[in-house]
């Protein structure tokens, strides 16, 4: 993939009263196109991705609106909803546009202003029964719980361990100024908060909140034009679920349900990229609760099923270790603004790449980082990214 990324920039995670979801993406587009070092009106097509129709602001405007805001300049811009999936979406789609050949310079970014309190998707966002919203099944803090339970009788996880992941997201977002939680808590503090759905506490959950991201892409033979520092987007796939990989969703499937899509997308990422697992030196998954971190540590091919349960209590995870995960904190110490969710990702590798990640910084030679987001009700997205 002939694809560079030149720029990135995100307006910080948190609450943020007063302060639209399209005010952040407007500043969140403004610092990636400073960090580029280009010019909006330099930029020839962007995509945008938001679930604020769906889970955000009341009336909330589509992405393109923030042209409004950085200039009427005629570029193509097209709109994506994906669940969590959604900024993996939108960066896939821009670079493609590359790839084509059409464009030289383009922009994906992601935004989203959620209220307090879990999602209830409801039964129109999946296309499911209405039994299912209303038996609570839709309740996000229920599904994760859910399929974290299983995963853990499967594949002999501990309560401790989905504390020592949590744990280590809190440390990790301490060091990171854009983080909304920046409190480190304590193991013990996290088995003992508030069970919210077992086995899943208090502390061991993302929240939905409120924040930006966006990043620039041009032709990696160009890319020398704005920075000395490229990161090159080797590999960017997104893919969907196959009949019979609903998950949690359809409480009825075998235990022998096919692979999800994210170990469908991990796999089209690595082939296209001509990387294997064993030469990721940092990764970036989807860990709505610290029980999908472990999980998509598998499912991405970092580990074997159960292995995590050692990796962890080695602290092979921890930003010393031998592979780091989630370095800026990851969604439990940002929060979720889901059409941000993944640019967020992408931001945190880009920083780690170059060396510009400050405290959280991982000692030693990175080349190779990967990032991963998975929304329901059934899509993956995946990018491997390089010096």
């Amino acid at each position: 993939m002939d694809v560079a990324i030149v720029g990135v920039g995100l307006h910080p995670f948190g609450r943020h009263d007063g302060v639209s979801g399209l005010a952040m993406g407007v500043q969140a587009a403004r610092n990636a196109l400073h960090d580029a070092g280009v010019g909006w009106s330099d930029v020839q097509f962007a995509v945008g991705g938001s679930m604020g129709g769906v889970l955000g602001e009341p009336q909330a405007p589509t992405p393109d609106a923030l042209v409004g805001e950085l200039g009427l300049t005629g570029l193509p811009f097209v709109n994506v909803t994906n669940a969590c999936a959604t900024a993996g979406t939108a960066v896939d789609v821009a670079a493609q546009s590359l790839i084509s050949g059409k464009y030289d310079v383009v922009m994906a970014l992601g935004f989203d202003k959620h209220p307090r309190g879990h999602f209830n998707l409801g039964s129109s966002f999946a296309g499911l029964p209405s039994w299912y919203a209303e038996t609570g099944m839709m309740v996000t803090t229920q599904f994760f719980a859910m399929k974290t339970h299983r995963y853990m009788h499967d594949h002999g996880i501990s309560h401790r361990s989905l504390a020592r992941v949590a744990a280590k997201a809190y440390r990790n977002g301490a060091a990171n100024g854009n983080a909304w939680r920046r409190k480190p808590f304590t193991e013990e503090e996290i088995l003992t908060s508030r069970m919210l759905n077992y086995p899943l506490t208090q502390y061991m959950f993302c929240s939905p909140d409120e924040g930006a991201g966006a990043v620039v892409l041009c032709r990696a033979d160009h890319a020398h034009r704005y920075t000395d520092r490229p990161i090159y987007l080797r590999a960017a796939t997104t893919r969907t679920r196959r009949f019979g990989t609903f998950e949690v969703f359809s409480p009825s499937l075998a235990p022998d349900s096919p692979d999800s899509p994210t170990v469908e997308a991990v796999r089209a990422c690595y082939e296209q990229a001509g990387v294997g697992p064993e030469d990721i030196d940092i990764a970036q998954v989807q860990d709505s609760d610290s029980g999908s971190e472990i999980i998509q540590m598998a499912e991405t091919g970092l580990c074997e099923h159960g292995e995590q349960e050692s990796m962890i209590e080695r602290r092979e995870t921890d930003i010393g270790g031998r592979l780091p995960v989630n370095t800026d904190g990851g969604l439990l110490a940002n929060g979720e603004p889901v059409g941000a969710s993944g640019m967020r990702q992408i931001h945190e590798i880009t920083l780690q790449l170059r060396g510009d990640a400050g405290s959280r910084q991982v000692p030693g030679t990175l080349r190779t980082g990967l990032t991963q987001v998975y929304g329901a009700p059934g899509i993956a997205g995946c990018t491997i990214m390089s010096t």
